[in-house]
C-alpha cells in the first residue's frame, strides 16, 4: 500500500501513453528546423498550454525546468541578483529547497512563524514585508498538508511594494490554483507530485516580472532556461496537468478526502494517545499528519514497511536525518512529539479498503512498539519472519 504521495506519485497510465512516442520515434531536437524538430517543438508548446491551463496562466508565462527545486533556485537566485537591498522574507515551514537556497543568498533571510495548527502568522508577515526585498510563501505544506493563505500573503507583499513567489509544488492538482486572480509574480510546480514524470517542473513568471536566467547557453525557453528540452518529460507533464485539472472537478478530491478521514477515524478509535496535526479546516484532502504518544516514528516506519505500508515521517528530502522536523518545531511541538509523527498521504490510485487496512496495520504497530518500549529497553523493533 503506497501512502507516500506527497513524496512522489505513481505515473498515471494516460501520462505514460502520452510520453511513449517521444522516447522512440519522436527523439528529435525541438530546436531543429526539420520536420521532426518542428513536431517536437509543437508537442512542447501543447504541453506548455496544458500546464498554463492548470494554474490559470498564459502560455508565455510558463518556463519548463527540471523540477521544483530548479524552479525555486532559478527564481530566488535571480531576484537576489537583481536587487541588492533588503532581506529575503519567507516562512519557517518552507521546503528545504527554499530555506537552503535562501540561506545561500547574498542577503539576510527573515522567517515568519506559524501557529500550532501550522497557519501562517499574517500579522507578523505584514510587519516583515517592509524590511524585505522580496518574499516567498508556500501554498501547501509538504509535511502537514496545511493550506497557507498564500494569496493574502501575496497581497501584503505587494502592498509593501515587494515581489512575491509561491512554492506550489504540493498544491498543484490538490487545490485550484489561479495565478490570474492572485498577486503572485512567480510560482513553482513539479510534475511528479500530480502523477507526472520525475525530472520536469515549471516556473510561472507573470508577464513583466524581472528574471535573470540561472542556466545560460543555447537560449531555449525564450532565453530564460537554456538546455535542450526533455520532450518526453515535458509532454508527460502536460498530460498530467490535463488529468490533474479534470480530477479537481470530477469528485476525485472528495473521494480522497473520504479515504483520509476514514483512516484518521480508525486510527483514533484504535489506539490511545493520537494527535491529528494541522488545521483540520484548511488542509489538502490527501494528507494526514499524526503523532503518537510514547511511540517513535522511526520504529513505526520499519514495522509498517515490513507489512507493506509505505509512508514517511516528514519530507522525503529529509529522510534519514536524525533531527526533529523544522516544520513541527515551528508549530511548537516538543522534540518527542515531532519524532513521533507520521505523514500518510493518499492519491487517486488508493482505495478505501487500503485506508482501512493501513489504519489497522498502523494501530497494531503502535501497540507493538509501545509494548517493547515499555520494558525500558528503548525503541527496539523486533523482526519476525
Amino acid at each position: 500500500m503506497y501512502l507516500d504521495a506527497n513524496a512522489t506519485t505513481p505515473l498515471a497510465e494516460e501520462v505514460w501513453e502520452a510520453m511513449l512516442p517521444w522516447w522512440r520515434e519522436g527523439f528529435h531536437n525541438p530546436s531543429s528546423s526539420h520536420t521532426g524538430g518542428k513536431k517536437a517543438r509543437a508537442a512542447i508548446e501543447q504541453a506548455r498550454a496544458q500546464v498554463a491551463d492548470l494554474i490559470g496562466a498564459q502560455e508565455d508565462e510558463i518556463m519548463f525546468t527540471s523540477g521544483g527545486t530548479e524552479a525555486i533556485n532559478a527564481l530566488l537566485r535571480s531576484w537576489d541578483a537583481l536587487d541588492d537591498s533588503g532581506a529575503f522574507l519567507t516562512t519557517a515551514v518552507e521546503h528545504s529547497a527554499v530555506l537552503r537556497t535562501g540561506a545561500a543568498l547574498s542577503r539576510p533571510m527573515l522567517t515568519c512563524g506559524v501557529s500550532e495548527t501550522g497557519a501562517l502568522d499574517l500579522s507578523a508577515w505584514r510587519e516583515h514585508c517592509s524590511a524585505a526585498a522580496f518574499a516567498s510563501a508556500m501554498a501547501v505544506n509538504n509535511e502537514t498538508g496545511v493550506i497557507h493563505d498564500w494569496k493574502q500573503a501575496a497581497v501584503l507583499a505587494h502592498e509593501a511594494g515587494k515581489p512575491f513567489f509561491c512554492d506550489a509544488v504540493q498544491a498543484a492538482g490538490k487545490i485550484p490554483l489561479s495565478v490570474a486572480d492572485a498577486a503572485v509574480d512567480a510560482l513553482a510546480i513539479s510534475a511528479h507530485k500530480f502523477h507526472g514524470p520525475k525530472g520536469v517542473g515549471a516556473l510561472y513568471l507573470r508577464r513583466g516580472t524581472k528574471f535573470s536566467p540561472l542556466l545560460r547557453g543555447g537560449g531555449q525557453e525564450r532565453g530564460l532556461r537554456s538546455g535542450t528540452e526533455a520532450v518526453p518529460l515535458i509532454v508527460g507533464m502536460g498530460a498530467a496537468a490535463v488529468l490533474a485539472k479534470k480530477r479537481l472537478s470530477d469528485g476525485t478530491i472528495a473521494r480522497i478526502a473520504e479515504m483520509r478521514d476514514a483512516f484518521e477515524q480508525a486510527v483514533v478509535a484504535g489506539v490511545s494517545g493520537v494527535h491529528v496535526n494541522g488545521d483540520p479546516s484548511s488542509r489538502v484532502a490527501n494528507t494526514s499528519h499524526v503523532s503518537f504518544d510514547d511511540c517513535e516514528a522511526a520504529g513505526l516506519l520499519i514495522l509498517l514497511d515490513d507489512k507493506g505500508v509505505a509512508c514517511s515521517a516528514g519530507s522525503a528530502c529529509m529522510a534519514g536525518k536524525q533531527q526533529p522536523s523544522h516544520v513541527q518545531k515551528a508549530m511548537g511541538f516538543s522534540d518527542a512529539r515531532a519524532k513521533s509523527s507520521l505523514r500518510i498521504s493518499f492519491s487517486a490510485h488508493n482505495t478505501m479498503e487500503e485506508a482501512h487496512q493501513a489504519a489497522a496495520i498502523l494501530c497494531a504497530a503502535v501497540k507493538k512498539l509501545r509494548s517493547v518500549q515499555s520494558t525500558g529497553v528503548g525503541p527496539v523493533v523486533i523482526y519476525t519472519p
